[in-house]
């Protein structure tokens, strides 16, 4: 897939480029400035940054990369945090930006980031992701090339508070909806369920089941749909097979068309690859993984009905007990459809990422 988000040490990562966060002076820094002169070869290294010389915050230059599994390093120098107040987003938009740029001039077909300047520099990591995200995805928008965050452990990356309490407080909710199904008999809470669903009872439901049936389960419970069966009524067997519904890839395509987008702009917007899009076209029969079907979903800013009933044409279902599934519902319930966004809470909690 054209973005990745990965845990992983970035001097051990196969990537065309690898962006190292420098000093702005030419000698040996800390952290990952550190590492990646130790990986590639100090003494090579360090002659190559000598010839360049002073880096100003927001720049990025370019050396051959020596013993690192790449071809080049791209040296960017990011802003230290002081208040928010001395351009320090600019700078590290600078950073992302340039870096990016300089690796399409090396044609690169590929390059592996960290996440700039949330180490001993102090950006706060949740706008620092924040800032890495937009600007690789306005990139991706224009350009092929696969890039590669690097996150080398969980303590470096962070996301919003308002985004994660919203994300857990959705989970929890359903949380306690599993558990309350599992103290009553199946017979028993379906009917409560089909009750539930039915507006004229609201208010004698919630009198009579107030005691053990938490508001979320009426009031906030995703509302599923799929596509109906064929009607059986005295057809054979043949008959109703010829009546099958659409296929997931002639559904995907009718919903393009609907969407007004051409294919590029859809395949970019889902994380997937042009390779792979191209074989989706050409094949009719395609049964798509689960995170590939829900990518086009979030691309084509489905609701979540029409989502489903996508999804169910690839035999996809979700499930309220899914972590992953709870996530998606979340945003797509709250109209977040930023593929970016959606992939960094994935990869927190986790769960698989978004794309192909």
């Amino acid at each position: 897939m054209p973005f990745q988000i990965i845990r992983n040490d970035i001097t051990k990562v196969k990537a065309d480029v690898i962006v190292n966060t420098a000093n702005p002076k030419p000698v040996i820094g800390s952290g990952t400035d550190s590492a990646v002169y130790h990986a590639a070869g100090e003494s090579l290294l360090l002659t190559e940054r000598q010839k360049i010389g002073d880096i100003m915050p927001g720049d990025a230059v370019a050396t051959l990369a020596f013993h690192l599994p790449a071809k080049h390093i791209i040296h960017t120098v990011g802003p230290v945090w002081v208040d928010g107040n001395h351009r320090e987003r600019e700078i590290l938009r600078f950073c992302y930006a340039k870096s990016l740029s300089l690796a399409n001039d090396l044609s690169a077909e590929s390059i592996a980031f960290p996440l700039i300047a949330t180490g001993a520099y102090g950006f706060p990591k949740d706008e620092a992701l924040s800032i890495a995200l937009s600007e690789i995805g306005k990139f991706l928008l224009t350009h092929e090339m696969k890039v590669i965050l690097v996150v080398f452990d969980q303590t470096a990356f962070e996301l919003s508070q308002d985004l994660v309490g919203g994300i857990e407080a959705y989970i929890d909710d359903h949380g306690v909806l599993q558990a309350k199904e599992a103290e009553y008999s199946e017979d028993e809470y379906l009917g409560r369920s089909k009750m539930l669903r039915r507006k004229k009872e609201l208010e004698r439901i919630q009198e009579d089941s107030e005691e053990y049936l938490p508001d979320a389960l009426y009031m906030s419970e995703p509302k599923m749909s799929v596509p109906p069966l064929p009607i059986m009524d005295g057809k054979s067997l043949d008959e109703v097979l010829e009546d099958a519904g659409e296929s997931f890839q002639q559904r995907l395509f009718e919903l393009i068309d609907e969407s007004g987008m051409d294919d590029i702009s859809v395949y970019k917007k889902a994380n997937i690859d042009r390779k792979v899009f191209s074989r989706i076209r050409c094949k009719e029969d395609y049964k798509p993984k689960k995170k590939t079907a829900v990518a086009f979903a979030i691309a084509l800013q489905l609701d979540l009905p029409t989502m489903l009933d996508l999804l169910s044409r690839a035999e996809i279902a979700f499930s309220p007990s899914n972590k992953f599934d709870l996530i998606i519902t979340y945003f797509v319930t709250n109209g977040i459809y930023d593929i970016y966004e959606i992939n960094a809470a994935l990869f927190k909690y986790g769960q698989p990422i978004l794309g192909e």
